[in-house]
């Protein structure tokens, strides 16, 4: 592949990828609804991780509530910055909310909610301790939550979404899309 046509990310932080790694995500039966689709996809690269991010943020029309979950390393923040950057919010001040909890992030079309429960207890003492009711309350918003298993049996809305990303180290990373049952 020449030079001129190798695409490189457009966002600095994310690792540079050789040109022979880069191709559209691969996806598995997926089905239209609520404006994002269901399916599994398959990334080889960081790169194609923050496309399908983009790729998601893209579909999302606000009220919408996405359950992630993942190894470690799995690549939950960079998806994140993918969806970030297709609400035309700035990637880059996309960071993990591991200590801060939440991050809010205003000025694209929608408001972004980045949270990590990751240190967190599970159960209700966790969505209380993100004000999570009152987040909720913000339809013109894209709520993203980061190790969401905390929640347990927490009561979710319509419009949530489970996102698992498997994979970790220099592995291909799979991502799965699926509708909750409320």
């Amino acid at each position: 592949m020449s030079a001129s046509t190798c695409r490189k990310p457009s966002v600095p932080l994310i690792p540079k990828v050789s040109c022979r790694n880069e191709r559209p995500p691969m996806i598995v039966p997926a089905e239209k609804a609520s404006g994002i689709s269901e399916g599994e996809w398959l990334s080889v690269s960081s790169h194609e991780t923050f496309r399908l991010g983009q790729k998601i943020g893209a579909q999302v029309r606000g009220g919408e509530i996405l359950l992630m979950s993942g190894a470690l390393g799995a690549g939950k923040t960079l998806f994140v910055k993918g969806i970030a950057s297709a609400l035309g919010l700035d990637p880059e001040e996309v960071t993990s909310p591991s200590f801060t909890l939440v991050n809010p992030h205003e000025g694209g079309r929608l408001f972004l909610y980045h949270i990590d429960l990751y240190r967190l207890e599970e159960g209700a003492t966790a969505a209380h301790a993100v004000d999570l009711e009152e987040l909720l309350a913000h339809e013109h918003s894209v709520i993203v939550i980061e190790w969401a298993d905390r929640l347990r049996e927490y009561k979710l809305p319509a419009g949530t979404w489970k996102i698992t990303i498997s994979g970790v180290g220099e592995e291909p990373r799979t991502v799965a899309i699926s509708r909750l049952k409320i």
